[in-house]
């Protein structure tokens, strides 16, 4: 009996010091993290963003041009087969296949009706050559009667002055027809030439119409214009062209083959940050597909209007950073990450944002591990740290978060809100 009551004390000590020891070091583990040190060292304030590599210069991969065409309504064509993002081809070697059934269709109505156009031509020009060579039968006969009057006209002259009249008259009239037939012959031939020129116009136009289809057609097999890569276009709405897409009929571009010896990394930037930026600042470039290895760059070019992307609420703004040099193994639509450098600072105290408090004065202050609320002076911050300007040492221990016994925190450093101005209510107005 007794030794079980020895026992249980022991198990009830022996519990209740490894509870007392796991709350300790867990208690010390999660006070570790409420606390910062002071850092001394360089600073730097940047703005980050993700972008992707885009080719400074690269040539289109377009399809056929109907929009320019005025013989064909402009209607979005699809794309039914297209070779693999990243295929290497030469000049003339293939790259898609458009869907050209509606285009095959229309084509063959438009043979139909150059053939109606060529039958109507040709049925025309035979009709007019009968209808001619009767008129000119006409015109023959009709100069047969008037030397038939003419002799008898002249053998009247023995005849009694009323026979002779009679035969004058008919000299007349039959020259007056051989000159009627030959006005009609005239006017016949210049309605049949007007009507043919109307008929060849119509039939030219008709195949000029069904040589545009053929034109059109053949560019339905899209070729490659030159030598190169081949990347994948993005349309308005910044997806990818592929198998299956439907082809803007203003913006007729399949692919493109990009230079690769001169890429950028597209970035946008929030309208928030980007008054921070400006040409010729120095960026901090990687890339997705290699991990740990580092480019460098600059600022090239920054837009003036901003704009919306999809599924975003705020403004943002196209920035275009120019790669220092090249390198073979980068590719366009590779993911990148950007730091822009805006700003760097030697030799500093920082702090990370979250220890920094101010108070209802705009005091600025930090709580220290020692139990004091010391007054400080801030910097410049960027998205994780402040500089500190006065104030702090190099290896104090503040707070980053607000303890619960604020009221035990001794005050010190009130001299420094007098100090240092506005810079004090300045630095403060960034502050969490």
């Amino acid at each position: 009996m007794k030794k079980t009551i020895i026992v249980t004390a022991i198990v009830v000590i022996l519990t209740s010091a490894a509870l007392a020891v796991f709350v300790s070091l867990t208690t010390e583990n999660i006070s570790l993290t409420n606390f910062a040190e002071v850092k001394r060292g360089n600073f730097e304030i940047v703005v980050s963003t993700s972008g992707e590599l885009v080719a400074e210069n690269s040539i289109d991969i377009k399809g056929p041009n109907i929009v320019r065409n005025r013989n064909f309504r402009s209607s979005a064509i699809k794309i039914t087969d297209l070779v693999s993002e990243g295929t290497e081809v030469k000049e003339g070697d293939y790259i898609a296949t458009l869907d050209k059934t509606s285009y095959d269709n229309r084509l063959k109505d438009e043979l139909e009706r150059l053939d109606t156009y060529q039958s109507n031509l040709e049925m025309a020009i035979l009709d007019s050559a009968v209808t001619l060579a009767d008129l000119r039968n006409e015109i023959s006969n009709q100069k047969y009667n008037v030397e038939e009057a003419d002799i008898y006209l002249q053998q009247s002259i023995y005849e009694p002055p009323s026979v002779q009249r009679k035969a004058g008259m008919e000299l007349d009239r039959s020259k007056r027809l051989l000159e009627q037939t030959k006005n009609n012959y005239s006017l016949k031939l210049a309605q049949i030439r007007n009507n043919i020129k109307n008929l060849k116009a119509t039939n030219n136009k008709q195949l000029a119409v069904v040589n545009d289809l053929r034109d059109v057609l053949a560019t339905f097999t899209v070729t490659a214009p030159s030598s190169g890569m081949v990347i994948y276009k993005k349309n308005r709405l910044g997806n990818k062209i592929k198998a299956g897409s439907m082809l803007d009929p203003f913006n007729p571009v399949v692919a493109t083959i990009p230079d690769l010896s001169v890429l950028d990394s597209k970035i946008y930037v929030s309208e928030i940050d980007i008054s921070k930026l400006s040409p010729g600042q120095q960026v901090q470039i990687t890339v997705d597909a290699f991990p740990g290895k580092e480019f460098t760059g600059y600022v090239a070019n920054i837009a003036n209007m901003g704009e919306q992307l999809p599924n975003s609420d705020s403004k943002v703004f196209e920035v275009l950073v120019k790669l220092n040099g090249t390198d073979p193994m980068l590719r366009p639509s590779m993911t990148t990450g950007n730091r822009v450098i805006i700003e760097k600072y030697d030799d500093v105290l920082y702090i990370p944002i979250e220890s920094l408090h101010a108070g209802q004065d705009n005091m600025t202050f930090v709580y220290t591990k020692d139990g004091i609320r010391q007054v400080v002076v801030p910097g410049e911050s960027n998205d994780k740290y402040i500089i500190i300007e006065q104030g702090l040492v190099a290896g104090t221990n503040v707070w980053t978060t607000t303890p619960d016994n604020t009221a035990k925190f001794r005050l010190e450093g009130e001299e420094l809100t007098f100090n240092s101005g506005q810079g004090a209510s300045a630095g403060a107005a960034g502050v969490y």
